[in-house]
């Protein structure tokens, strides 16, 4: 398991560029919303403890993790430097999660990031049981949204010196 012995909340605050003059879009999925509100609000805090003004963060809510994809794009379309895209999947009893997760929204993500000019930031959590979605979201394994956040500060940084 990739978050074995790390925690998602930690970096360092030394290698981030300074956000303060960024604006950042977060488009939440309301799909198992106690798990994204925890990722929405790490991700918040970061973009604040990194400067970013709270005046500079919109977000907007979509039913689930597959009407990301069309949000994020409606996103791109707003004046924002990076975009955090924040879901949650978990796995059940039918095939449902194999085509929301591989077929629907992490090939729409990659898809939106190859053609559109605005980084967008997958932060949507794929497990196998709700204990491991909270412990991804501000439990024992930190915060996914933290370093979704932090990938965005950095691809904004990018996006403005290339």
């Amino acid at each position: 398991m990739a978050t074995v012995n790390k925690n998602l909340s930690d970096y360092d605050k030394t290698t981030i560029p300074n956000a303060k003059d960024f604006r950042f879009g977060i488009v939440v999925s309301e799909w198992n919303d106690t798990i994204t509100e925890g990722l929405y609000q790490g991700a918040y805090n970061a973009l604040i403890e990194n400067g970013v003004d709270p005046e500079n963060i919109v977000r907007w809510n979509v039913p689930g993790s597959f009407e990301l994809i069309y949000g994020c794009k409606k996103m791109q379309e707003q004046m924002v430097n990076a975009i955090v895209a924040i879901g949650s999947v978990i796995q059940g009893e039918t095939k449902h999660f194999d085509f929301v997760c591989d077929g629907g929204v992490t090939q729409g993500i990659k898809d939106l990031n190859v053609q559109g000019e605005t980084p967008v930031i997958f932060c949507v959590l794929t497990d196998n049981n709700i204990q491991q979605s909270i412990d991804r979201s501000g439990g024992k394994h930190g915060n996914k949204g933290t370093e979704a956040a932090i990938a965005a500060i950095k691809m904004a940084e990018l996006r403005r010196i290339s």
